[in-house]
């Protein structure tokens, strides 16, 4: 059945437009509307179902990441990805780890509609230049190039961590620890000196609009959010796009949320999501694939 297609391989699918658009709620409607493409489908006449589904969200994904692209270029402050839920286990994949990660995919950010589509589709889930052709309507030569010009741009920019780990999460609590206590030198050495903060409330809520960069400004910064709702908040340590992360909940209610970037056993990046249109659907814990060794046709 259709359905049951559909439903094998959903999370393939999800994680595919997830990392061209960076947002939950996109990628749902991306795969709604794929969805019902694929139902008014005859199943029978197509022989790889899989590669059928990719090719149609890569497609509904292409659109809206271009319908959106102009939107964000003017959102105020500071724009992050849409804050999903993983499940610990997403660390044992490591391409998928980083890929979902906060800071690749503001650099993922960075690229244009098609660069994207194609570094992701290769470098991520291993498809083939001539396979991403045939989903994006270019020549296999147009292809390479973009792929290419894609992962020169990308490896000049990505940062390196540590995905979420018994360790990291071990550092984290630490800084929890430290925030709350005031431990002030605590905090600093778990810092890294060129430590960047970014907070996202999408001009909804208060949050700081620049990024903080170096460990004095950024310990500054938490100790003073910490004094401001340490009475009225409770704090819980979960997993955020294969990162070590913590929640922020005021009367039950979740109000931020930080992913952390661990490098060497000390933080280099964190990433203060605020926007409340960001944080209601972070409770959903997202399941995600890549597809096994064979992606394109099972």
């Amino acid at each position: 059945m259709a359905e049951d297609a559909f439903t094998e391989h959903r999370p393939l699918l999800f994680t595919i437009a997830y990392e061209m658009l960076g947002s939950a709620g996109d990628a749902e409607d991306v795969l709604q509307e794929s969805y019902l493409r694929w139902s008014a489908v005859d199943p029978d006449t197509v022989e790889h179902p899989r590669a059928y589904l990719v090719r149609v969200v890569t497609r509904q994904a292409l659109n809206h990441l271009r319908a959106v692209k102009a939107r964000r270029e003017e959102y105020v402050g500071t724009w992050l990805p849409e804050p999903i839920r993983t499940a610990p286990d997403v660390s044992e994949d490591a391409v998928l780890a980083e890929s979902v990660s906060m800071a690749m995919m503001l650099v993922l950010e960075t690229l244009n509609p098609t660069e994207r589509a194609v570094f992701v589709l290769h470098d991520v889930f291993g498809y083939s230049h001539g396979e991403i052709a045939a989903s994006i309507g270019k020549t296999e030569v147009t292809v390479r190039q973009i792929a290419h010009r894609a992962r020169r741009h990308v490896h000049a920019r990505r940062r390196r961590f540590e995905p979420d780990s018994e360790a990291t999460r071990a550092i984290v609590q630490r800084f929890l620890l430290a925030t709350a206590t005031g431990e002030v030198q605590v905090l600093m050495d778990l810092l890294a000196p060129d430590v960047v903060q970014l907070s996202d409330g999408g001009g909804k809520v208060v949050a700081a609009r620049r990024p903080i960069i170096g460990r004095d400004d950024v310990a500054r910064f938490v100790l003073g959010v910490t004094r401001a709702t340490a009475a009225t908040t409770r704090v819980e340590q979960v997993t955020y796009n294969g990162m070590p992360a913590a929640r922020f909940l005021t009367d039950g209610e979740l109000d931020w949320l930080v992913a952390f970037e661990i490098l060497d056993g000390r933080i280099t990046g964190l990433y203060g999501i605020r926007n409340p249109d960001k944080l209601h659907r972070a409770e959903t814990v997202r399941p995600l694939d890549r597809g096994g060794h064979q992606p394109w046709k099972p």
